[in-house]
């Protein structure tokens, strides 16, 4: 993989003031708030479309467990909404399903 992305240090910058996990497939940017988890999709630094996406989210905090459904929410982005506890050394694992795509799993840590 070395190489592939030359400008690879710019891509992962947090454009939204989350957290940003660079997979193969694309960037996901998660800004998590108490009520809403919001996700952001870049495709090397371009916003990705999630027309037709859908996922889940899941919230471990401590031994507490949730789970929310992540529904398109703008041209880029896919929205979770309820009472989260978003606290630092939460963590969240989202899977995002893309039309024609296999399902992808992105693991985040708030800090």
């Amino acid at each position: 993989a070395a190489g592939k992305h030359q400008h690879a240090a710019d891509d992962h910058k947090p454009l939204h003031g989350g957290v940003v996990v660079g997979t193969t497939v694309m960037d996901f940017e998660l800004v998590a708030k108490p009520d809403v988890l919001t996700l952001h999709l870049r495709d090397h630094g371009k916003p990705a479309s999630v027309k037709g996406a859908s996922g889940k989210i899941t919230i471990l905090s401590g031994s507490d467990k949730a789970e929310a459904t992540l529904t398109p929410a703008g041209d880029d982005k896919l929205e979770a909404r309820g009472a989260f506890k978003t606290g630092p050394g939460t963590k969240l694992v989202a899977t995002v399903t893309l039309p024609g795509k296999k399902p992808v799993n992105v693991r985040f840590a708030l800090k």
